[in-house]
């Protein structure tokens, strides 16, 4: 247990809940506005001295993650995650979507200032920095082998394109579908183009349909 878990443990329990909610919430609204909130800022910002503050956060980085703990996931499969890709790739983008959805005010705020070509807070959005392309290429571990190495990271860029905030602002703010449907719906396009990818693998195994018009982003 560290120490910020025993001092929140022992007396007055419901106060300290109550304050370290208070930071949470401050260093969401300040992450949602485009900065990287230290301990201090999420302080101030909550009118809660500095002190007590560090009580429940000791450093920045405990901080962040008890704001968004998925910042720091490396896979979004669950223990014993299953063998067969299309069932982990429906856990993966299902969570992800999932997490979306409960972020979405952060998410649409993060992707409005990732877009703003004048803006100066793209080096600290940290819910755009690329974590969903690990979590589908970690889903889609299976198919190494049977797809060639282009072939997977063309597949995970085409599900990433299909599947996030970009487009759940396109289904629910232009198509009018509800957030539910709008997950749905990615979650099938999500399969669907796994299943092209394996039927495109079955009729041309070595990958020549898209050696010389598919490069992958360097990053």
């Amino acid at each position: 247990m560290s120490s910020s878990q025993g001092f929140e443990s022992t007396g007055r329990t419901a106060q300290k809940m109550r304050t370290r909610n208070a930071l949470i919430d401050a260093a969401r609204t300040l992450i949602v506005s485009g900065v990287t909130p230290t301990v201090e800022d999420a302080a101030t910002a909550a009118s809660i001295s500095r002190t007590t503050a560090y009580r429940y956060f000791p450093n920045q980085h405990d901080l962040l993650v008890a704001a968004y703990p998925e910042i720091e996931l490396r896979s979004l499969l669950r223990d014993n995650p299953p063998d067969i890709v299309e069932a982990r790739l429906d856990m993966v983008v299902r969570e992800y979507l999932h997490n979306t959805i409960d972020n979405e005010v952060a998410l649409r705020a993060a992707l409005r200032l990732s877009l703003d070509p004048h803006g100066a807070y793209h080096e600290e959005l940290l819910l755009r920095q690329g974590r969903v392309i690990g979590w589908l290429k970690d889903a889609l571990e299976p198919l190494r082998g049977r797809l060639s190495e282009q072939a997977v990271e063309r597949l995970v860029y085409a599900i990433r394109a299909a599947a996030g905030i970009e487009a759940l602002i396109w289904l629910c703010d232009i198509a009018g579908l509800s957030r539910d449907d709008a997950k749905d719906l990615m979650m099938w396009s999500a399969q669907a183009l796994l299943r092209s990818a394996l039927a495109e693998a079955s009729s041309d195994p070595k990958g020549l349909a898209h050696k010389k018009l598919y490069q992958a982003p360097e990053s």
